[in-house]
């Protein structure tokens, strides 16, 4: 059976207001207009009821945009695309999952389900070991983004800059950067050991 947007609309918001009401959320009824003889109709209505709502071509609802609200939403789900834009380059980067977890709050089995289901394969075993010369310009490009003393927490966008410009791998740039911003380097020169 095909709907008319009018009916899905009342039909959604019959459903918000039946949550509402099985919620206690008598604000968000009152807010809507439902009183008391409404909120006593809403009562008796069952999912046969709701279901009806698909033969109506019309709406009882006076819809208005909330504009400073609708603007908010709109950013946040700016910020949450780019946020999973990011995780899945740095998934694809081989970024290991305690870098995900400290930057993204994601757990171990959200992380191994992301990489099976785009096919993203796990480097095994330790990171290797950078020569000098990398590791050198990896502690030299953390330091221009950390700061001398390690203090500024890097993002996302920060380590994929980092693996660009020494051409080191994310996991190897995890271990050492880590390291570096625990234990700091006295000596003021990176070191080799993983």
């Amino acid at each position: 059976m095909s709907t008319s947007k009018e009916s899905d609309l009342t039909a959604a918001v019959l459903l918000y207001a039946v949550r509402c009401l099985i919620e206690g959320d008598q604000l968000a009824l009152r807010a809507m207009q439902f009183g008391p003889k409404e909120v006593e109709v809403l009562q008796q209505l069952n999912i046969a009821d709701l279901y009806r709502t698909d033969n109506l071509r019309g709406h009882c609802l006076q819809v208005q945009l909330d504009r400073v609200v609708f603007w908010q939403l709109v950013e946040r789900l700016r910020q949450q695309r780019e946020s999973d834009q990011l995780q899945q380059t740095l998934l694809q980067a081989d970024a290991p999952q305690e870098m995900m977890r400290s930057l993204f709050g994601l757990g171990a089995k959200d992380y191994a389900r992301w990489r099976r289901l785009h096919g993203f394969t796990a480097a095994v075993g330790r990171p290797s070991e950078p020569d000098e010369e990398p590791a050198h310009a990896l502690w030299l490009a953390w330091q221009a983004l950390a700061g001398d003393d390690g203090d500024r927490a890097l993002t996302g966008e920060d380590y994929l800059e980092l693996r660009d410009s020494t051409g080191l791998t994310m996991r190897t740039i995890w271990c050492l950067t880590q390291r570096w911003a625990t234990y700091g380097n006295p000596e003021g020169e990176p070191t080799n050991d993983l």
